[in-house]
């Protein structure tokens, strides 16, 4: 597979990356199965986080015996300060059994009060800087759902790589945040490619998105079939035609402005409602038998109805969804 320059930094890396999220989902030899195969894809970029479950360990085990310098390794920590952030690197590095990470994000940076904490005082910026000046990281990062909170990181110029939500329903980025990225030549990656698993159309995603130059796709999978698809739609680039950005433009009009993203940053649920299983209902109706789709969400909306309203959930939502009311 091409390999692309990857912004100002001195890594070369695949034209699309490995998202880690859903290998927790397998057992161990399942995991560890589908990060090999993808490897054998000449897919070499790799993105994580210490909060994926057991991601890190999994992928830790499939890369043994291939050269560190062929792979580019991406993981992330949720700490808001510099003392938990230091212990996530290093148990990052112990579990992924390798002795620097190239790209090491602040992991979820939704609002202002996160923003605070990580670049204050002992927060943990502090932490990253630390880890970069001892060898153990490359490149500071960042995610976010926030595009708010992106541009005011991206603006403090002490980035090299950010990580947001861009696909074809979710393109507000592409107006402010992805201009300023290019601005500072940082790296981009696209979280969400397949929009959270909500969009089915690995050609509409992957299409739409390689128009963007210089934008690094980051699909989560969990069957090497899915990154099989992926990467024919890669290697063999061509414009989106007037039939498929007619159906981009039908399917923006189905979701509307208000969808869930299944970032599950609502959870956990003080009635311990599954909320992105609920709202993926519809379209587990339109891809599954009735029983089948009963099967999966029948038990998730049943759960739902103990909704209490008591708006913990709007809160913690990145997207400002007003949950409660979906929920119904």
């Amino acid at each position: 597979m091409k390999k692309v320059k990857f912004g100002n930094t001195d890594l070369e890396v695949s034209r699309i990356a490995f998202g880690g999220i859903p290998i927790q989902r397998l057992s161990k030899k399942e995991g560890v199965e589908v990060v090999k195969g993808v490897l054998g894809l000449e897919v070499t970029f790799i993105d994580t986080a210490y909060g994926y479950g057991d991601s890190e360990e999994k992928i830790g085990e499939a890369i043994r015996g291939t050269p560190r310098d062929e792979l580019v390794i991406s993981s992330k920590s949720p700490a808001p300060d510099k003392k938990t952030f230091l212990e996530h690197v290093d148990t990052s590095l112990r579990r992924l059994c390798i002795d620097y990470i190239d790209i090491y994000h602040l992991h979820g940076v939704n609002s202002e009060e996160k923003l605070n904490q990580v670049m204050g005082k002992k927060g943990a910026f502090e932490g990253l800087l630390e880890v970069i000046d001892k060898g153990k990281v490359r490149y500071a990062a960042f995610s976010s759902h926030s595009l708010p909170v992106a541009k005011k990181l991206i603006q403090s110029n002490k980035f090299q790589v950010t990580q947001i939500p861009f696909n074809f329903i979710d393109e507000q980025a592409k107006e402010e945040v992805i201009p300023l990225a290019r601005n500072v030549n940082m790296g981009f990656i696209a979280m969400k490619p397949l929009g959270g698993g909500l969009l089915e159309d690995a050609n509409l995603c992957f299409r739409y998105l390689m128009q963007f130059d210089g934008i690094i796709p980051d699909p989560g999978i969990e069957r090497i079939e899915e990154m099989e698809e992926i990467v024919r739609i890669i290697e063999n680039p061509r414009p989106l035609t007037d039939e498929e950005k007619k159906r981009i433009g039908k399917l923006r009009k189905e979701l509307g402005e208000e969808w869930c993203h299944r970032c599950d940053y609502c959870q956990p649920c003080p009635q311990e409602i599954p909320i992105s299983t609920v709202l993926i209902a519809r379209s587990v109706a339109k891809r599954m038998s009735f029983d089948e789709g009963d099967n999966f969400v029948g038990p998730a909306i049943e759960k739902a109805e103990e909704c209490t309203e008591c708006g913990e959930c709007v809160e913690k939502c990145p997207y400002n969804l007003n949950i409660p009311e979906l929920l119904k």
